[in-house]
């Protein structure tokens, strides 16, 4: 557990996906990569792990979970050639927590991509979909999700409407612009580059501060050399000048930095001496 002023924090695992290591790192060669990442952590068929690291936040009557993993609707063939990796467990890590799924208040998503909301539902076994979590409101940039709605040649193999389109006929859906506040304390950040809409979570209270990352980066080494870009991000210029602005913030303000995508729980600190920046895990 982790605090932040007078929030509470536990960070959840759903498991974790193996993607290419090569695109992880974007045009940063092998031979700079591969040293920092570590040889041993790439594999055969060279994919290297990354996280799915959720996070709920209570404060009060307030249980907001910021993304909800790969969930388990999907079958055997996304398994195992488009998201590889072991993953399904978010229900049970908050039933560890003493949390059942009508306890959630609210979820956030960062952005819509399949590894960020993949327990927004789950199917029936009349095979009907519903929203996991019965009496949450579920928050998303609208820009994010008109994008996930009508997704294009690239983007298509990312974004799953059974993960967000049910969510509108229950009334769940909270669509929201900006710096929109989530929960009192809590508010998306606008860190646009990985989608033109994605957005970080900052929580805020009594002059302490959380960072929640989302796709901004997939490994710690991003935020400290903010020139690696992943080739996922489709705008990566604009992903660096978010990494850095967002860098420079958890600095400042010396903020508990939580990464979805590193090794769980991905939680620490950005530090800098001599212009040399540092994640230092918690």
């Amino acid at each position: 557990m982790y605090r932040v002023g007078e929030f509470e924090i536990a960070i959840v695992s759903d498991g974790y996906i193996k993607l290419d290591a090569g695109a992880v790192n974007g045009l940063v060669p092998r031979l700079l990569w591969e040293p920092v990442i570590g040889p041993e952590n790439v594999d055969a068929q060279h994919r290297m792990a990354l996280g799915l690291n959720c996070m709920v936040v209570r404060r009060g009557g307030d249980v907001l979970l910021i993304e909800t993993g790969m969930g388990n609707k999907h079958g055997p063939q996304v398994r195992e050639k488009s998201f590889p990796g072991d993953y399904g467990y978010l229900v049970g890590a908050l039933a560890g927590l003493g949390l059942q799924p009508e306890d959630v208040t609210a979820v956030a998503n960062t952005h819509l991509h399949t590894d960020h909301c993949g327990w927004n539902t789950v199917r029936r076994d009349d095979g009907t979909l519903v929203p996991t979590f019965p009496r949450a409101r579920y928050f998303i940039q609208t820009g994010e999700y008109e994008a996930a709605m009508h997704p294009n040649e690239r983007t298509r193999g990312t974004y799953f409407a059974e993960n967000f389109e049910p969510l509108a006929s229950t009334g769940q859906l909270e669509l929201v612009s900006g710096e929109a506040q989530v929960i009192p304390g809590v508010h998306f950040l606008a860190m646009p580059g990985h989608t033109a809409d994605h957005a970080a979570l900052v929580l805020s209270s009594n002059g302490e501060t959380a960072l929640y990352t989302g796709d901004l980066v997939h490994h710690a080494v991003q935020l400290e050399r903010p020139a690696w870009i992943a080739a996922f991000d489709i705008l990566p210029l604009v992903s660096l000048e978010s990494k850095k602005k967002l860098a420079e913030r958890a600095i400042r303000e010396r903020a508990l930095v939580i990464m979805t995508h590193a090794e769980f729980p991905g939680v620490g600190r950005l530090t800098e001496r001599d212009g040399r920046r540092t994640f230092i895990p918690e």
